[in-house]
């Protein structure tokens, strides 16, 4: 489990494509100090195994429906990406309970500066659209943001200078494609309704 409360990012160093699924190697130093094989590791929000690791790099083995259902298949070398080590037991939980568990991918339509915040409205799947709320939690790219504004097709988030300096939510744009993982709660309450619905009917 990760808080989403990003420290620290890192660097697509290699992509080797195996016969299923692919080998990503990202360099970040930062994220290597107490890891070990096995260890779970949140990059932009996806919950990988560390398969390998050096002092500078960590590599992780990305199955096909990972590529499939995340940003992570369309990233290239040099791309930087979000990095959160996974909590311990009296770790702070600054964000939100994060599992890593991408639902979907959303895709920035809209940016605008708002004093001394950004205001970032993205659109996700139509699927994903029942699980945001207003001042609801959600992740972008394994950051804990809350819903600023909810339109019928489009949710906003504002971020402070802090988290579009450190993390890589500063660099996007109009066009730009995210993970986005909804919130558990609103996950569970969604299914356990839609169950009653049908035992009703």
């Amino acid at each position: 489990m990760f808080s989403g409360i990003i420290k620290s990012t890192g660097n697509i160093q290699e992509l080797k494509p195996k016969q299923e699924g692919v080998l990503v190697t990202i360099l970040a130093p930062e994220r290597t100090n107490g890891i070990e094989i096995g260890s779970s590791i949140a990059v932009s929000g996806i919950c990988l195994t560390v398969k390998d690791y050096t002092a500078q790099t960590i590599t992780f083995e990305v199955m096909p429906e990972t590529l499939r259902k995340t940003t992570l298949g369309s990233r290239s070398v040099g791309d930087r990406v979000n990095m959160e080590n996974s909590l311990r037991v009296g770790d702070e939980i600054g964000g939100h309970n994060v599992f890593g568990h991408v639902d979907g991918v959303a895709t920035v339509v809209d940016r605008t500066d708002d004093g001394n915040a950004r205001r970032v409205t993205f659109r996700p799947p139509e699927h994903l659209r029942d699980f945001f709320t207003y001042q609801g939690s959600v992740a972008v790219d394994g950051v804990s943001l809350t819903v600023a504004e909810l339109g019928d097709e489009t949710f906003t988030v504002s971020l402070i200078e802090h988290t579009w300096t450190v993390t890589t939510l500063g660099n996007l744009d109009v066009g730009d494609q995210v993970n986005i993982e909804c919130d558990m709660t609103l996950k569970y309450v969604h299914r356990y309704l839609e169950q009653l619905m049908k035992a009703n009917n």
